[in-house]
This record gives C-alpha cells, sequence and structure tokens, in this order.
C-alpha cells in the first residue's frame, strides 16, 4: 500500500514539474551520412503559397454605410458587407481613415470603398458615394 502511494506522489510531483514547460521537440535520429543541401532543397518551390502574415498588406475593396465619423481620431465607421479578400462576415467597424476620406463622407451615406488591411486593423484609402 505505501508503495502504490510513493509511486501516485512522484507522479504528481512529475505533473506538477511539468506545468508550464513548453514541449520538448524530439531530437531527429542520427544517421551516419547527412543529405547534401540541394538534395534537401530540391523541388519546384515557386508554385507554393504563401500565407499572409500579419503584416502583410492586403487590398480589398467594401461596400456599406457610413455610421460615424471621428475627425479628430481619424477614423470612420463602417458597416460594411463582407469582405473576402479579409474572409470578414459583414460588421460594423471603424477604420483609420486620411483627413481628405472623413471630409468627403458624412453619416448615412451609402458608400464603396477601397480599404488596405493589416492583420486585424484597416485604412479606407478610398471611397465613393453611391447615387
Amino acid at each position: 500500500m505505501t508503495y502504490i502511494r510513493l509511486t501516485i506522489a512522484l507522479g504528481l510531483a512529475a505533473l506538477t514539474a511539468a506545468c508550464g514547460k513548453k514541449a520538448e521537440t524530439p531530437v531527429a535520429a542520427e544517421t551516419s551520412q547527412a543529405a547534401p543541401a540541394t538534395e534537401a532543397m530540391s523541388g519546384d518551390m515557386g508554385n507554393m503559397a504563401m500565407a499572409p502574415s500579419a503584416t502583410s498588406a492586403i487590398k480589398a475593396k467594401g461596400h456599406g454605410t457610413v455610421t460615424a465619423i471621428d475627425k479628430t481620431a481619424g477614423t470612420i465607421t463602417l458597416d460594411h458587407g463582407p469582405i473576402p479578400e479579409a474572409k470578414w462576415p459583414a460588421m460594423t467597424m471603424a477604420f483609420k481613415a486620411a483627413p481628405a476620406i472623413t471630409d468627403a463622407a458624412k453619416v448615412g451615406d451609402k458608400v464603396d470603398f477601397d480599404v488596405t488591411l493589416v492583420g486585424s486593423a484597416g485604412e479606407v484609402t478610398a471611397i465613393q458615394k453611391k447615387p
């Protein structure tokens, strides 16, 4: 009975000690020969699609309604439809915008707009009122 308690206590101590540690990457098995660098990197990588990083800018177009303009903060809030290039659903959000854009629009305007997206933030770079 004491042996079982000791085993359980040691197991719990080991688990507690492992909490918060990152998993270690297993070391690859060693071989007697290393592959030449040209062999390891062969193939056509020109067709490989690269996922956009958080700092990659995406150009997109949207359609929506101006719901707010904050000239002091330099933002325009748009209730917009889906933006497929960003994989965004329809939503209402504030975007950075240059003074020329905030001056050209007013609350309630139905607009088409160009936006540059970086991560989850965006900046309206052009805006056109719909008739």
